[in-house]
């Protein structure tokens, strides 16, 4: 067991460093705002849910001031997602990396699960991991639209089982990282007696709080989507989910379709031409 949780600690510590260096049913259409995202493959006309409102408003703004003109897809892995919103993909070279760039502020997650969760045509937004942002906020510009895979029954019954097994390695990193200053303190001592006496406090602390949560199942409608349309639900309380494609899903079936280079950009440009409020 002390071997066990000495590694948990040491995937904390050294995530925290890693990550220092570098996821349905809307309301009435009517009172939603649709937005229009015309790409050079296509048009694609989403739905913002009100439940989401920051997201909402912040999507709407960036929309009428034409941040997102001429902004590339410059993240697209197949049956997984397509990632656009950078703003510096406008007019980026061929090869250049991307991916980082943002418009300087970040937006608190609103998570309205499971009612709206990561079935194939979502729209979420992007954001930096749990190391370096533990609220899951939001970034202000970077978004994508889910395109996922189809699950059977028995792979979603066997997520749920790895998902409540792993309940107690979550909570114990999480309070892992609380503890850094400590850990780093006694690691530079090499006081391995203290270090092995607080992990198995904070993995006694993780049982006791894991014990009182209760089990993580999939909801029917969950269940309905993935095995039906799709998605991608190791997402699913992650990421903000703020809207949904309601036309246009062939035309993001054809952008996860395009030949990618290492990065997973494009090689050839997939470019956001306009995004227009209706």
């Amino acid at each position: 067991m002390r071997k066990i949780i000495l590694m948990l600690l040491t995937i904390s510590f050294f995530g925290l460093v890693a990550c220092k260096t570098g996821n349905k049913k809307g309301g009435n259409m009517n009172n939603e705002t649709l937005v229009k995202i015309e790409t050079t493959l296509g048009d694609i006309k989403v739905k913002l849910y009100n439940e989401t409102p920051k997201h909402r408003d912040n999507f709407i703004k960036l929309a009428e001031e034409g941040v997102y003109d001429g902004t590339l897809f410059h993240r697209v892995i197949k049956d997984f997602m397509v990632q656009a919103g950078d703003p510096d993909s406008k007019n980026a070279p061929k090869g250049k990396s991307l991916g980082t760039g943002d418009v300087g502020y970040t937006i608190p997650a609103e998570f309205v699960y499971p009612k709206y969760f990561h079935k194939k045509g979502a729209l979420s937004a992007a954001r930096q991991g749990d190391n370096v942002n533990p609220k899951k906020e939001s970034s202000g510009c970077q978004f994508y639209i889910v395109t996922g895979k189809v699950f059977n029954d028995s792979t979603l019954l066997n997520m749920e089982s790895q998902m409540n097994e792993n309940k107690i390695n979550v909570i114990f990193n999480t309070l892992a990282q609380k503890q850094m200053k400590e850990i780093y303190k006694m690691r530079k001592a090499n006081d391995e007696d203290g270090l092995y006496a607080l992990q198995e406090k904070l993995y006694a602390e993780a049982q006791e709080m894991a014990a009182k949560e209760p089990e993580f199942h999939f909801t029917p409608e969950q269940i309905a989507a993935y095995t039906t349309v799709g998605g991608t639900p190791h997402l699913d309380g992650e990421y903000t989910v703020f809207g949904e494609v309601i036309e246009g899903m062939d035309i993001v079936d054809k952008i996860q379709q395009v030949k990618t280079d290492r990065s997973d950009r494009p090689e050839d440009d997939v470019k956001i031409i306009k995004v227009e409020v209706e």
